[in-house]
C-alpha cells in the first residue's frame, strides 16, 4: 500500500511540474492552477504530510528548471497542508479546497510578502497584489481538483 502512495506522490509531483507553465487568462490576470489542483488532490488522496512533500518537491524542481520562484514554497506548502488537514478533519473535498484557498491565497501570500520576498529575494512585494494573484490561481486549481475528484470517484479510481 505504501508503494502505491509513493507512486501517486511521484505522479502528482510530475503533474505539478509539467503543467506549471499552463495558465488561464482571467481578465488582465493569469491563473496558474496546476500546483493548487495537485495540492487538493494530494491533500484528499494522500493526506497533509504527502501533500506538503509533493508541493516542496515540485517547488524545488520548478526552481531548478527556472520555471518557478521562491514564492512557490510558502504558497504551495501552506495551501497543501491546510487542504490535507481540512480533508483529514472533515472528510469533505470541498473543505479541502477551502483549506487550499485560505492556505495559499491568504497565509501563503502573507509569508511570501513578509518573509520570503524581502529576506530571500531581496524584494518588497505588495501584500494585496500577492493575495489577489495567489487567490485567482488557487481558486481555479481547487475547482479543477474538485471536478477531477468527482470524476475519479465515479470511475472507481478513488474512494473517499
Amino acid at each position: 500500500m505504501k508503494t502505491k502512495r509513493v507512486a501517486l506522490a511521484v505522479i502528482l509531483s510530475a503533474i505539478a511540474v509539467a503543467f506549471s507553465p499552463v495558465f488561464i487568462p482571467v481578465g488582465i490576470a493569469k491563473c496558474f492552477p496546476a500546483q493548487h489542483m495537485v495540492n487538493v488532490l494530494a491533500g484528499v488522496m494522500l493526506g497533509p504530510l504527502y501533500a506538503v512533500c509533493i508541493a516542496a518537491v515540485a517547488g524545488i524542481i520548478r526552481n531548478i528548471l527556472g520555471i518557478g520562484t521562491l514564492l512557490a514554497f510558502p504558497g504551495g506548502m501552506i495551501g497543501a497542508f491546510l487542504a490535507g488537514l481540512a480533508y483529514k478533519a472533515f472528510k469533505n473535498m470541498y473543505l479541502a479546497g477551502v483549506g487550499e484557498v485560505i492556505g495559499t491565497g491568504f497565509f501563503g501570500a502573507l509569508a511570501s510578502a513578509w518573509i520570503v520576498a524581502p529576506v530571500f529575494m531581496g524584494k518588497a512585494m505588495a501584500l494585496g497584489t500577492l493575495i489577489i494573484a495567489f487567490s485567482i490561481s488557487t481558486l481555479g486549481g481547487s475547482a479543477i481538483a474538485i471536478v477531477a475528484l468527482h470524476i475519479l470517484r465515479r470511475a472507481g479510481i478513488w474512494k473517499p
